[in-house]
């Protein structure tokens, strides 16, 4: 934990404090928006980052991991839930016989897009706060 410098002034407390709120606001939001969709927000990240990288069409368990900020086996115990769903499907690396990889089927990119474009707008405002805290240097 950094240690304190100085007093805060109850701006700064008013502005942290309002970006957590509308964070906590858009996680409800997208947790809300997927079980709407018959999964669980776990289930659409897991969506969501398999189309997380550039040039690709598909993320490892490992990328799925660090991406969730969760450990590896806890995530092969997640996208076997997707797969028995028909969200996801794996498949063994072409290029490295360690590496799985995760694919979306089509019902998978169904949810997906259709939660993307619900939560779209709200991205955009998260944006904003979040801009807003990197000019004030919010923590």
């Amino acid at each position: 934990m950094p240690t304190v410098r100085g007093s805060i002034d109850k701006q700064r407390f008013e502005a942290l404090s309002d970006f957590r709120f509308r964070l906590r606001s858009f996680l409800r939001l997208s947790e809300d928006a997927a079980r709407a969709e018959g999964i669980t927000v776990l289930q659409y990240q897991v969506l969501l980052h398999t189309q997380g990288f550039p040039d690709r069409e598909w993320a490892s368990i490992s990328e799925i991991a660090e991406r969730l900020q969760a450990q590896p086996h806890g995530v092969v115990a997640l996208i076997t839930r997707c797969e028995e769903a028909g969200l996801v499907r794996r498949k063994p690396s072409t290029t490295d016989r360690r590496q799985v990889e995760v694919h979306l089927l089509p019902a998978g990119r169904k949810k997906l897009e259709v939660l993307a474009a619900h939560l779209e707008e709200h991205v955009a405002d998260l944006a904003e706060v979040v801009a807003f805290a990197r000019r004030t240097q919010l923590s």
